[in-house]
């Protein structure tokens, strides 16, 4: 199996590594479209001369194109790269809002899969949602899906207005949870702690708790009145969140960043 990945910005690369540690496709096997070959810091095994800046027929011997550019990048990549693509291929594209009738249009390709990523894909933990026109058949969207699965884990969803909620939900997730994170950092070195043990106190409560919900059954509401017993600590740091309305916040917000997805689709 051959692939281009037109971008290798920090998406194209998490799947050039992944594909590569999983060793699901060869280094030989994996080329890129980039605006400069003569620049791309190479770390993955992949020959130079597989780093290419102007679209050529060679395209056409791809069975997978990942698009990886970004959004507003996508009309002039088009353009360019229309003329050189079959309709055996198999695309793959990673750009938020964009939709498979927009990708459609613009390539004349019927073969397309719209994912959402996020940013823990990087270190093989992430979290992706995809989605595939009608052409698609069930043996490729299991190849597409492995190759996804290279970076973590995934959810096949039929609806494609569920990209767009996965984009503000676990696209845009981490930087949620980064947050919640900080403002207990400066919490804690309120309280005295040091900036280091601070961080720390933190990091290993949140990959603690993680753990913990994921090796049991019970529910995050079970875990909440299991930690706040009452007329305890955790039960006056609750009533502090119910008080201010943050569940409500944290709810619009997602709504907010979901609109948002909508529009840049638009």
């Amino acid at each position: 199996m051959k692939v281009m990945i037109m971008g290798f910005g920090n998406m194209g690369k998490t799947y050039a590594n992944s594909f590569i540690s999983s060793r699901f496709i060869k280094a030989n096997d994996i080329h890129a479209l980039v605006r400069d070959a003569n620049k791309i810091s190479n770390d993955y095994g992949i020959p130079n001369s597989n780093f290419v800046s102007v679209p050529t027929n060679e395209i056409n011997q791809f069975d997978i194109i990942i698009l990886a550019v970004k959004p507003q990048d996508f009309d002039a990549l088009a353009v360019g790269i229309k003329p050189f693509l079959n309709q055996n291929q198999m695309i793959l594209s990673v750009m938020a809002g964009v939709t498979l009738a927009s990708i459609e249009k613009k390539l004349e390709c019927t073969k397309i899969v719209r994912s959402m990523p996020n940013i823990p894909t990087q270190i093989g933990k992430g979290m992706t949602v995809f989605t595939a026109s009608s052409a698609v058949d069930r043996k490729e969207l299991f190849i597409i899906q492995n190759l996804i699965n290279t970076t973590g884990k995934s959810i096949y969803v039929e609806n494609e207005k569920l990209i767009d909620a996965a984009t503000a939900i676990s696209g845009s997730g981490p930087a949620y949870v980064f947050y919640f994170m900080n403002s207990m950092i400066k919490a804690a070195s309120e309280l005295g702690f040091s900036q280091s043990e601070a961080e720390l106190l933190v990091n290993q409560t949140f990959m603690g708790s993680v753990d913990l919900q994921n090796s049991s059954a019970l529910s995050n509401l079970e875990w909440i009145k299991k930690v706040a017993s009452k007329g305890g600590t955790t039960e006056q740091a609750l009533k502090v969140f119910e008080e201010n309305l943050v569940e409500d916040a944290i709810i619009k917000a997602v709504k907010a960043a979901n609109n948002r997805a909508l529009e840049l689709g638009s």
